[in-house]
């Protein structure tokens, strides 16, 4: 049999989950012409919630005895990813899924920016510069007063904003804070945000093709989790992390195949911009935190 490294398990691990996680946008994409959003989210989070709670339970972490700091993070990031999800999927029914995607691909740059400003954390001139550089490849696919322009790229980036309040606060939970018990409760935020929005509009039946579209959204979200709780437990972070960016290759494949749209010249231009802004990021990030374990007093 074949011995893989724990890095290059953690990166397989990495890539599966943002391979599932792009499938589920697309099933939930094929949705917005069967079932309305809210009702769409519940159906699905009570699904996620449902196995959730089983994982939890089999890997024992399902317990609730948290510190009182600990359960205000965890309300603060339930916060991030019911907003998340909402621009994000919103964005998702009216742009196509490439695009979407590609503009989610900033949030090693946001996430970045945001610990400097609010966790104190080093920056140096070298990231600063990436993240300014990848914020105007972001600018190339939003083109701000561009034909392709509305409102839903601003959703998009209200997605990244949302998700980088989200990546940020879960820096500041206990260790012991268990990671799918995490996970388990921004499902269970999810699906009571929209249980309760989808009392205000008038639910749809479900055909058979939306229920194997939602069915489909449900699976893929789960094997997204327990692969991207497997691939922070097993490789190092600064290794995996770049491998997220296989969403954005899976995307446009999906994009093409399943609905028949390739990204304009521009927004591909852009698209790489941010990549190679966020990888450079992960890059440094990983260069000075290897450096400053081995000279901690070492200025960054």
């Amino acid at each position: 049999m074949v011995q893989f490294s724990d890095n290059t398990r953690g990166a397989l691990f990495m890539m599966g989950s943002m391979t599932a996680f792009t499938i589920n946008d697309a099933f939930m994409k094929a949705l917005s012409d069967e079932l309305p959003l809210f009702q769409a989210l519940f159906v699905r989070g009570l699904a996620t919630v449902i196995c959730l709670s089983v994982l939890c339970a089999v890997m024992g972490q399902l317990r609730f005895s948290l510190t009182r700091r600990d359960w205000g993070l965890l309300l603060l990031r339930a916060i991030g990813e019911v907003g998340g999800a909402y621009f994000f999927i919103t964005a998702l029914f009216h742009l196509p899924i490439a695009n979407v995607s590609a503009i989610l691909q900033a949030l090693p740059l946001t996430v970045s920016l945001a610990a400097a400003v609010f966790l104190r954390e080093a920056l140096g001139w070298r990231r600063v510069t990436a993240i300014c550089v990848g914020f105007c490849g972001v600018l190339l696919i939003v083109r701000p007063g561009g034909a392709d322009f509305n409102i839903y790229s601003l959703y998009a980036l209200a997605a990244v904003a949302c998700v980088t309040l989200r990546d940020v606060v879960v820096r500041r939970l206990s260790p012991d804070v268990p990671s799918v018990l995490v996970a388990l409760i921004a499902a269970i935020a999810v699906m009571v945000f929209g249980g309760f929005a989808s009392l205000l509009i008038e639910w749809q039946p479900f055909t058979v093709k939306a229920s194997l579209q939602l069915g489909g959204s449900a699976l893929f979200i789960i094997f997204g989790y327990v692969f991207s709780v497997a691939a922070m437990r097993v490789g190092e972070i600064g290794f995996v992390a770049p491998f997220r960016y296989t969403s954005l290759l899976v995307a446009l494949v999906l994009g093409v195949v399943v609905f028949g749209a390739w990204p304009s010249g521009l927004t591909l231009v852009g698209a790489f911009v941010v990549v190679a802004t966020g990888l450079f990021t992960l890059y440094r990030e990983r260069r000075l935190r290897i450096r400053h374990m081995i000279v901690p007093d070492r200025i960054r």
